[in-house]
C-alpha cells in the first residue's frame, strides 16, 4: 500500500531524517512512535507531499508520489489528520467534512461519506452548525479525522491523534478508529506515548534523532531495554 524507502529530509540546513523506511501493508495499523522532536511529523509530512526528500522515495500502491503535490496525493486514496488539527476555524463542522467530498470522487456519494463520518463520531452531528473556533481539543481532533473519513480513503495518516486530550475522550478517539480499521483503510498513527499505542496495532516503528530504530510487533519492543527506555521517557 505504502513504501517509504531510505529517505533524507533537510529542513533548511538541518538534516531531520536520516534513511527513514517503513512500510505499511493493505488494510494494516502501522504505529510510528517516538519524542517530540524525533522526526514523526516530518515524516508524514514527507509522506503527504509537504516536503520533499533530498534522497529516497516515497511510493503508494506501486506509484511514485516523492515528487507529486498535496492535493494529487489526497486525489490518489491518502487521507491526512494533522497533528494541530488542521480544521478550518471559519467553516462549520459539517462544512469542514463536506469539502473532503469535493477533493476526490469515490464509489460512494457525498452524502455516504458524510453520514458514515458522522456515524464514526456520532457526537459532532449535534454541533454540525458549530465553527471551528466554538469546539474543544478533542473535538477538534475528531473533525479532523472524520473530514479525512470523508475522503473516503485507502490509506488513512493521523498524526498524534491522542496527543493532548483527557483519558475518557481517547477512549472514545480509540474506539473510533477501531471503527474505522472495519471498513478496511490502512491506517498510519504517529503517537510520543507508548501508552496511547492502540492494541489493533500490526507493526510498531520507533523514530529517534531522525532515524528508525526499531521496527516489529508492538510486543517485540518490550525486548528491547534500551529502546523502551527511550520511547516511555526514562532514557
Amino acid at each position: 500500500m505504502l513504501s517509504v524507502d531510505s529517505i533524507d529530509v533537510f529542513i533548511k540546513s538541518s538534516r531531520i531524517l536520516r534513511n527513514v523506511s517503513l512500510k505499511a501493508g493493505k488494510g494494516e495499523v502501522v504505529c510510528l512512535i517516538g519524542r517530540n522532536g524525533a522526526g514523526k511529523t516530518t515524516t508524514l509530512r514527507t509522506i503527504m507531499g509537504y516536503l520533499r526528500p533530498e534522497k529516497g522515495s516515497v511510493s503508494f500502491q506501486g506509484e511514485d508520489i516523492t515528487r507529486k503535490s498535496t492535493h494529487e496525493i489526497s486525489r490518489l486514496g491518502i487521507g491526512y489528520a494533522p497533528e494541530d488539527s488542521g480544521i478550518f476555524p471559519d467553516l462549520t463542522t459539517h462544512e469542514n467534512i463536506e469539502i473532503s467530498t469535493w477533493t476526490k470522487t469515490t464509489e460512494k456519494s457525498e452524502e455516504e461519506r458524510i453520514k458514515l463520518a458522522y456515524k464514526v463520531f456520532p457526537v459532532l452531528e449535534g454541533y454540525k452548525k458549530r465553527k471551528g473556533t466554538q469546539l474543544s481539543g478533542g473535538e477538534r481532533k475528531m473533525l479532523s479525522i472524520a473530514r479525512a473519513l470523508a475522503l473516503d480513503p485507502e490509506l488513512l495518516i493521523l498524526d498524534e491523534p491522542f496527543e493532548g486530550l483527557a483519558p475518557t475522550i481517547v477512549t472514545e478517539v480509540a474506539r473510533s478508529i477501531q471503527d474505522i480499521i472495519k471498513m478496511g483503510p490502512s491506517i498510519i498513527i504517529s503517537e510520543s506515548n507508548i501508552y496511547h499505542v492502540p492494541d489493533f496495532t500490526d507493526t510498531l516503528y520507533v523514530i529517534e534523532r531522525g532515524e528508525i530504530i526499531f521496527s516489529g510487533r508492538p510486543e517485540e519492543v518490550a525486548q528491547e531495554k534500551g529502546i523502551l527506555k527511550i520511547i516511555a521517557g526514562t532514557a
